[in-house]
């Protein structure tokens, strides 16, 4: 079904088509599959995929053809290890929240799920991750547990 899309698309041409009417496709048509397909991992749409087509094929010069492909190729490796990065961040922090949801097995199970903004099976110095601490409940009471637990921790000086 793909294939018949990227002919339809001009992405792919059959080298032949047999005495039953199938299609043929030689080897250099598999390497454009699988160019397709690369493309298409990294983010490309068809089209996308037909004007780079579009204008390797109509470029005045080798040098200029593949100037302009090694830039795409550039910008795309910038937009990955961008990506990388933002992932590898999502990664730490939900290892942290993981590691901070650990010690959560120990509490009563009596307990209502309302007091875990209150916790005090935590260390004060170790603040919820922000995918604990996002779910929550959004209170007054929450807020002012938060105040008078940093008030208890700040150090007094006495008149």
């Amino acid at each position: 079904r793909a294939l018949h899309l990227y002919e339809e698309r001009g992405l792919l041409v059959p080298s032949e088509r047999s005495k039953g009417g199938y299609r043929m496709y030689n080897y250099d048509a598999v390497l454009r599959v699988r160019w397709i397909s690369k493309l298409q991992e990294m983010g490309f749409s068809l089209t996308q995929i037909q004007e780079i087509l579009h204008s390797w094929e109509h470029s005045q010069s080798a040098p200029g053809a593949m100037r302009r492909l090694q830039d795409l190729y550039r910008e795309k490796l910038d937009e990955t290890r961008a990506q990388l990065e933002r992932l590898q961040g999502l990664e730490q922090e939900l290892s942290a929240s993981l590691d901070y949801l650990e010690t959560c097995d120990t509490c009563d199970p009596e307990r209502l799920v309302g007091s875990c903004s209150a916790c005090d099976v935590h260390a004060p110095k170790d603040p919820a991750p922000e995918l604990v601490a996002g779910i929550q409940p959004l209170s007054c009471e929450h807020t002012v547990a938060k105040q008078i637990a940093a008030a208890n921790t700040s150090p007094r000086t006495e008149s």
